[in-house]
């Protein structure tokens, strides 16, 4: 179970398999580091594992421990580059941002294996590919055409028919997809904890328990109070995403937390399990309420989607998620279905991850839209490149003024009313 969380998203697979990793102590002095990191998740740790080799002081303060929030509940699918196409992104961005966002968010992908392979952590890493299904005619040629632009760039992706895809997953509904080999699927919350372990023994320091709680600046440096001590810094990198709070305003009304939610089930037969994914492939849809799904290491299938604010609402929507599954994998009727958890991420207006100057020398990095493990992995270590002097203009991502979403204050209602709306979009296939 996630402790200190509301019961109805507490039952997670990731919480209940993952591996032994040391107490991080809680900041009760005062401490200086020339970088401060608030937020004990990938953006964080990437930054502060990047920061430390570079050879730069750094400290972590995070709420409760590392990985709690999405990063360690989250499906984990790495899947590389960013929701528009790559010629949509050269076209608004320009030719030279443009074109570095698209390699390092192609690329990203491939940082979080060769992460895993350089500091040896343990968390099920399969780089085996990711598969975007198109839930119609429409979508599988949209999906045809956002292929042939990474072609051209060099990336091997590869255009699945109907026939194919449904061989490769185990389930007809489709009209085809295509298949990104630069994406795969980790145990989330173990990479996490792993990031955490190799940043801390590159000299970085985690605080855990260690909310920031006030953030000041004072004779040229920051000083950023928690309930027990203080971190004294000259610059400060905010990776707070779907749990972002008031600490820099307007920071948290630039993006919506949303709640997602998934379902695993006990381990399949081995009968299924030859019949569903059977190249272990990450899976992601086209509906606008997108479905995300997968096996993990010891064959359960796991189903993701939208979850809602309540929890009645949750609960209703844990059930909808199973009943689908048994709906396009009739193999798995009959299993036990043993987890049911989820998490806020943080959806953008734009639908592009932010990364935004929220004050002199302090950068805060936010938003990936469901795509965190790859995204805000990279997007630490643009952080890191920033913190150790980089210029803006050499960065892989723009940085960007906030943009505050307007009546954010009704963003619950708002996502309640897109969700309807998706619904019966999705419903009668549009």
């Amino acid at each position: 179970m996630i402790r200190d969380e509301r019961p109805v998203i507490a039952d997670s697979l990731w919480a209940a398999t993952a591996n032994a990793s040391p107490e991080f102590p809680t900041l009760t002095s005062d401490k200086d580091v020339e970088v401060a990191v608030v937020g004990g998740g990938y953006t964080g740790l990437s930054a502060a594992l990047h920061l430390s080799e570079a050879g730069r002081s750094v400290a972590v303060l995070e709420a409760r421990t590392p990985g709690w929030g999405a990063s360690g509940r989250n499906g984990g699918q790495v899947n590389p580059g960013l929701k528009d196409s790559p010629d949509v992104i050269e076209a608004s961005f320009g030719p030279d941002f443009g074109r570095r966002m698209v390699r390092m968010s192609g690329e990203a992908g491939q940082l979080v294996f060769s992460l895993i392979r350089k500091h040896g952590i343990s968390c099920d890493a399969q780089p085996v590919g990711w598969i975007r299904a198109a839930h119609n005619l429409a979508a599988f040629e949209d999906l045809r055409a956002t292929a042939d632009q990474w072609q051209s760039r060099d990336v091997p992706m590869q255009v699945l028919s109907a026939e194919e895809i449904a061989r490769m997953i185990g389930t007809d509904v489709y009209a085809g997809g295509v298949l990104d080999p630069r994406g795969g699927n980790l145990h989330p919350l173990n990479y996490a904890l792993g990031l955490a372990n190799a940043a801390t023994g590159a000299g970085a320091a985690i605080y855990a328990n260690s909310p920031a709680i006030g953030l000041r600046k004072h004779e040229g440096s920051y000083r950023i109070a928690t309930p027990t001590g203080s971190l004294r810094a000259d610059k400060v990198l905010l990776c707070t995403n779907g749990y972002t709070d008031a600490l820099v305003p307007p920071l948290a009304r630039t993006v919506v937390p949303v709640r997602s939610i998934q379902v695993a089930t006990a381990p399949l037969s081995s009968n299924a399990r030859s019949s569903i994914l059977s190249g272990r492939q990450a899976v992601s849809d086209s509906r606008r309420l997108l479905l995300y799904y997968r096996m993990d290491a010891d064959g359960r299938f796991i189903m993701g989607g939208r979850g809602t604010y309540g929890d009645r609402g949750t609960r209703s929507r844990f059930n909808a998620l199973r009943q689908i599954t048994r709906k396009m994998f009739p193999q798995i009727e009959d299993v036990d279905w043993q987890h049911s958890w989820g998490g806020f991420v943080a959806m953008t207006a734009d639908h592009y991850p932010h990364l935004t100057l929220a004050g002199d020398n302090i950068l805060a990095g936010l938003g990936y839209n469901g795509r965190g493990i790859a995204m805000a992995t990279a997007m630490g270590k643009v952080m890191s490149d920033w913190a150790t002097g980089v210029p803006a203009s050499e960065l892989d991502f723009p940085i960007t003024p906030a943009r505050p979403i307007p009546l954010h204050g009704l963003r619950k209602l708002g996502v309640s009313a897109t969700v309807l709306r998706y619904q019966a979009m999705d419903w009668i296939g549009l």
